[in-house]
């Protein structure tokens, strides 16, 4: 073969590879090792810096807590002493990664628990945050970004969005990280994050055909034991190759629909058997039409004679012509572009798929929010 059909060949067997891969998801899309999870953590501060909006005398809390905050700096003030609105208690919220440690930065959300107006323009003074266990795990600290305002005068008010709800890009610093070792005991168990036994063999398959046989072993709908190779050296490029698998997942026929919105998701592919389905519309409306009369002449009309308004209703009846047709064997897909045809609304292809569920056409399951 000559280099030009060399290439030719070579770009052909990359595309076939490419289109391989296209069609298959990566492992590390389909669910996470067991282990793996983020962590709360939640803390208590003071916003100051606010101009005139923070929490009003009224607050208890935020009284106490400046003066305590002050008697560290040799201040001894008495709660009832302090009367400023430009301070706010507020609680402070972050998540912490699996993977952290001392030294990484995090984003924390701080949340008003007074009465105050609003956080615009405000800093955060130094917050510890705690997880569940109740050992500090970060310090929070930094000038707030608020997406909103409020403005009040004169009970004149101005407000977007929540101005009492707050952020600070890595606004904390973590001084405690989590020792998270992967494979302390030679194995991982991945978890799906949606179970199903198809799927969990099909993952297993996937990773001994591609790592080794005998590496994964399905466990259940959820779990698959993966082996790790021995020696700590090789278990980053192995977690590496491992979340790189692609397998093609199996999925469950589902029709989701919102009545609220008017929305209907569902897979093309879901079967439907043979139904006769007739849809039709009656509108009926009460019409009034409102008339003012006058008498003839006011000055031989007589005593009494005044502006009468008479009222004349009528009923009218408007019936759309029914739309039937039979569907044997086709798709959601195929149904939904035959009721749109015929310009059915998307409330009465709602109706018509509850219809269809309930004859015991529809072989998925129909969730409705």
């Amino acid at each position: 073969m000559n280099r030009p059909g060399r290439i030719a060949a070579y770009l052909f067997l990359s595309l076939c590879a490419c289109c391989a891969q296209a069609q298959g998801i990566r492992i590390k899309d389909l669910g996470k090792v067991s282990g793996w999870r983020e962590n709360a953590l939640l803390g208590y501060g003071v916003v100051t810096g606010l101009a005139g909006t923070g929490d009003s005398a009224r607050s208890k809390m935020t009284r106490q807590s400046l003066t305590n905050m002050l008697s560290r700096y040799e201040l001894n003030l008495a709660a009832e002493d302090i009367q400023s609105r430009n301070v706010a208690a507020v609680m402070v919220t972050a998540n912490l990664s699996p993977f952290a440690r001392a030294g990484d930065q995090m984003d924390v959300t701080v949340t008003s628990i007074g009465d105050a107006r609003s956080l615009v323009g405000g800093t955060l003074v130094m917050a510890p945050l705690k997880a569940a266990n109740g050992q500090i795990y970060a310090l929070a600290q930094g000038a707030l970004s608020v997406g909103g305002y409020k403005y009040d005068m004169n009970g004149n008010v101005v407000q977007k969005n929540h101005p009492t709800v707050a952020s600070i890009p890595a606004g904390a610093t973590v001084e405690q990280g989590i020792v998270n070792e992967v494979g302390r005991d030679g194995a991982i168990t991945f978890v799906l994050s949606e179970p199903d036994y198809t799927t969990a063999n099909r993952v297993a398959t996937a990773i001994n055909r591609a790592l080794g046989a005998d590496t994964a072993t399905a466990r259940d709908a959820s779990g698959i034991d993966v082996r790790l190779p021995g020696g700590k050296a090789r278990t980053a490029e192995f977690m590496m190759a491992l979340e790189n698998v692609t397998v093609e997942p199996d999925r469950r026929a589902r029709v989701v629909i919102n009545e609220r919105t008017g929305t209907v998701v569902a897979g093309a592919d879901v079967r439907i058997a043979k139904v006769a389905i007739s849809h039709g519309d009656l509108k009926v409306s009460i019409v009034t039409d409102n008339t003012v009369v006058q008498p003839l002449s006011v000055g031989y009309a007589g005593a009494g004679v005044r502006t009468a308004l008479v009222s004349n209703s009528r009923v009218d009846v408007a019936e759309r012509g029914e739309t039937g047709f039979v569907a044997s064997d086709n798709t959601v897909g195929d149904l939904v572009q035959s009721l749109t045809r015929i310009r059915t609304n998307t409330r009465d292809i709602i109706s018509i798929l509850r219809a269809v569920k309930a004859a015991g056409a529809l072989h998925a399951d129909l969730i409705v929010q």
